[in-house]
């Protein structure tokens, strides 16, 4: 379901909205708007557009948080581009027929998350937590609502207890978990947030203390993910979780680099007047595009996960020549090299530097040189993905020119990774 990118790029369409659902259309005041004020009118709002865009049926509580429904749709399209970004393949990006198993960390009273997430994404599962025994009640409900049963499965979980139970759903891995984690570290903190900003807040929040605070806040809150992640490591892909404050995102940045983590995506959520930022970690090798990965505008560079693009323009304006000398060079070393005609692509592995002056040397000795792989090393040290595109001239007078996209795509080494990128653009400018 591509087209929900663009759902409310420009906003909700109230008077549009009014038309398809006539209990939303009680909510309307004169003039076409909606008191966001009015707890009834926010749940009506979260619930029309369920129901109008996504086919889902909801019944949201008075007392417990009601979930906008285009922030929690952000971050499932940026979570969607994430793992698709780091599947491994040749081919980036949706793969239908792949398994994909997340776990939602409070999944509240809607469980909003996994909802929207099978409902975009067939071959999605979701495992689901929450606290409060009547958050699970009423998620259980809604998932029933909607024929999801064998699809989503939610359990009550010990405050005190692990954040990712993976052994209470019997899973040994899955591929990402997902989190709003209580913003608050006090019901102060909370009215002071409220009471400093400029505007009154654009919606009433219906949140229950322990869905709005928390011992320490969202950053005490998400460094215990970080803790808990250092334990499970690679039984799963992807930890992620949003956050109510930029401030925060930078102080777990330096806390994941301070426990030797530097495979890490932050991303801004905006919708409307309304800012939430989210960040993802990962104990593998596999790395997200730039677009998933460095997604702050004015974020601080030093805490920006490590580019993983490459450009350089060739001196030809013939694309087979240049897939020529592309494969005649990759072709030469002694990694894993995969070419797809369709796609002017190809991905290499290597579980060491191949290219260097040295390293030829010491192949040729061993009598190596030359000897490509057939199958993808068991350590992988460099992951790449390299793409020709022929990029026309801007006007009919100008030729046209190939351009080589170098992406890492596996790997930890930021240094072998720029070794493989000069060597490339050496070899083949020559």
């Amino acid at each position: 379901m591509e087209s929900a990118r663009s759902l409310y790029k420009d906003g909700v369409d109230f008077a549009a909205l009014s038309l398809q659902s006539s209990e939303f259309a009680k909510h309307l005041n004169s003039n076409g708007q909606l008191d966001f004020n009015d707890p009834a009118s926010v749940r009506a709002l979260t619930i029309s557009l369920l129901q109008q865009d996504f086919r889902l049926k909801v019944e949201l509580p008075e007392d417990r948080l009601c979930p906008p429904v285009p922030n929690r749709l952000n971050y499932i399209i940026w979570l969607q581009d994430l793992l698709d970004s780091t599947a491994g393949t040749i081919e980036e990006g949706y793969d239908p027929k792949r398994d994909v198993v997340g776990l939602d960390v409070g999944t509240g009273c809607c469980s909003i998350y996994p909802l929207l997430g099978c409902s975009l994404r067939p071959q999605w599962k979701f495992l689901a937590t929450d606290i409060d025994e009547n958050n699970v009640r009423t998620a259980e409900h809604n998932v029933k609502l909607n024929g999801l049963e064998s699809r989503i499965q939610i359990v009550k979980t010990d405050p005190k207890g692990p954040l990712f139970p993976l052994d209470k759903f019997g899973q040994s891995r899955i591929d990402f978990t997902i989190c709003n984690p209580p913003f608050y570290a006090s019901q102060e903190e909370m009215m002071q947030s409220a009471e400093a900003k400029s505007e009154k807040p654009s919606q009433t929040c219906t949140g229950a203390d322990m869905e709005m605070v928390t011992s320490g806040g969202e950053v005490a809150f998400v460094t215990r993910m970080i803790k808990e992640s250092m334990q499970l490591r690679n039984q799963v892909q992807w930890y992620t979780s949003m956050l109510g404050k930029l401030s925060s995102i930078s102080v777990l940045v330096e806390t994941l680099m301070k426990n030797n983590n530097h495979n890490y995506a932050v991303t801004e959520l905006v919708q409307g007047k309304t800012k939430r930022w989210a960040l993802a970690w990962s104990w593998g090798e596999r790395r997200p595009k730039m677009s998933v990965a460095r997604g702050i505008p004015g974020f601080p560079k030093h805490l920006l996960p490590f580019p993983v693009d490459y450009t350089f323009t060739l001196p030809t304006t013939s694309i087979d020549a240049a897939i020529a000398s592309l494969n005649g060079e990759l072709d030469s070393l002694s990694w894993y090299w995969a070419w797809d005609r369709k796609l002017s692509a190809g991905v290499g592995y290597t579980s060491e530097n191949v290219w260097s002056r040295q390293a030829r040397r010491k192949m040729k000795l061993a009598g190596q040189e030359g000897m490509k792989m057939t199958t993808n090393p068991g350590e992988v040290a460099l992951g790449v993905r390299v793409q020709l595109r022929l990029v026309h001239g801007k006007t009919p007078d100008t030729k046209g020119e190939v351009q080589v996209f170098i992406r890492w795509i596996q790997g930890s080494d930021s240094v072998l990774f720029e070794s493989f990128c000069g060597m490339l653009k050496r070899k083949m400018e020559a």
